[in-house]
This record gives structure tokens, sequence and C-alpha cells, in this order.
């Protein structure tokens, strides 16, 4: 089955008060595990991610071959020869495949359009993840979110492979045994990953890292020592892991 809605979200129960666990972009396959009434049990086929969505009229086929390459992409409604932008977007990693073209848009679902410069071809590879990376700066801080309207740690380092069309895991715990770790250093270098019970930063320099942090509730740029100290005199964590970002 494919996600046709622009973001759908994944609770850990069958209840919209049960806590946000993910999401799935437009254009992610699942597998329905088991039905319910009025939910779905499902299993994410980019992450193996498990988890409860609303039941809905999704997809069973979708052949994408571009993507969003931009934080959020308008979408636009066609009525006669203008177009007119709507309240919602499409998110940054969305796969989508192309029905028409018209002047400078692109119609990906009927009377739905993009526009073309938001795109790119979905075998395009990213290599600069800090240009990834700082697009979502200050996007609000959000448990389970993967998106321009709220991200955690885990999915802001998971966004930059799933646009590159590489699986990794969606959970700290996992990526942690995903990536290897490198030999001890006394100093940290840019991709640098930096892993603690539950948190996960991305080093841009010796010095600088940013993540999605609760305490700050938003994606920042941080210092890299100030960080570590701050989240062992606050959380009561040391750092466990140091990886490297290219290491899969």
């Amino acid at each position: 089955m494919i996600n046709n809605y622009t973001i759908t979200d994944i609770f850990e129960k069958k209840s919209r008060s049960s806590k946000l666990s993910s999401q799935m972009i437009y254009g992610e396959k699942f597998k329905i595990l088991k039905t319910y009434k009025d939910w779905l049990k499902i299993k994410t086929l980019y992450d193996n991610y498990n988890g409860y969505i609303k039941k809905k009229d999704f997809r069973k086929k979708l052949n994408p071959s571009y993507k969003i390459k931009v934080l959020k992409s308008f979408i636009y409604k066609k009525k006669y020869s203008k177009f007119i932008k709507s309240n919602k977007y499409l998110p940054f990693a969305s796969k989508l495949e192309v029905l028409n073209e018209e002047k400078s848009f692109l119609e990906f679902e009927k009377n739905l359009w993009i526009k073309k410069s938001d795109i790119l071809k979905i075998e395009y590879f990213e290599k600069n993840f800090e240009k990834i990376y700082r697009m979502f700066l200050n996007v609000s801080y959000k448990w389970g979110g993967k998106t321009f309207e709220g991200i955690d740690c885990s999915a802001l380092l998971q966004i930059f492979f799933q646009y590159n069309n590489i699986s990794i895991p969606r959970d700290t715990k996992d990526q942690v045994k995903f990536f290897k770790k490198i030999k001890k250093s006394r100093y940290f270098n840019k991709g640098n990953l930096i892993f603690w019970k539950g948190h996960i930063a991305i080093c841009l320099s010796k010095y600088s890292l940013i993540h999605a942090y609760g305490p700050k509730k938003k994606v920042i740029i941080m210092d890299i020592n100030s960080t570590i100290e701050e989240i062992k005199k606050n959380a009561k964590l040391e750092k466990i892991k140091i990886k490297r970002i290219n290491d899969f």
C-alpha cells in the first residue's frame, strides 16, 4: 500500500490519544498487518517500523520518479487556466510520479500540482548532508515527527538517508547499532554522530553540532562540548558512542 496523504501519523496504539511514534510522508510504502474497524496495524517498508494508523483510502500502486527537494512544496489546484495555491504541502523527501506537465507546474494526482522547481529525479544523490540538515534549522521539536511541522532527533538523522533512498533504522537505539564506531580520538570531526541513550546529534565541524533538541524545542546548532556538558548535567546522560555518518 502507498501513503497518498501529505503526512500520515503512526501511533503506538489504536487511539489518537496514544503517543505519536512516527510518520509516513507522501509516497511511502507500507504493509497492512491487521485490519480493525477504524485502524490499521502496519509496517513501513522503508524502515520496517510497526504501528497503527487511521483507516483511509490508500493507494495500492505508485511508480515514483521524482522527489521533493525543498522543506515543503505548496500544492496547487488548477482552475481554468490559473494555478491556485492551497494551504497544503508535500514534505521534503516525498516521492511522487508525474501525470502531466504544464507551464512551470507538474501534476502528481488528479488536479494536484506542484512547482517543477521543487523536485529532482528520484535517483539523484545528495552528498552534502549539512545542506539537508540546515534546511531543518529552527523546525519545531516533535516526538515522532519527521517533517517541517516538527521532527525528532532520530528522524532528523534518518531524513538525509531517506531522501537518498538508503534505508536506516528509525529509532536511536537501533541507529547506534547500524553505524560503525570510530577509533577513539580527542577531537570531533564533521560527520561524526554523537549518541546518548535516546538521543543523537550530527557534527557539522570540530566545534558545532546540529540536533532536534527537546529542551530547546527545535532543531538547533550548538557547541559540541557545551552540549555534552548540558546533557550530562540536566539529563544525567553520558555520550555513549561516536560514529560516522558515511559509514553505512
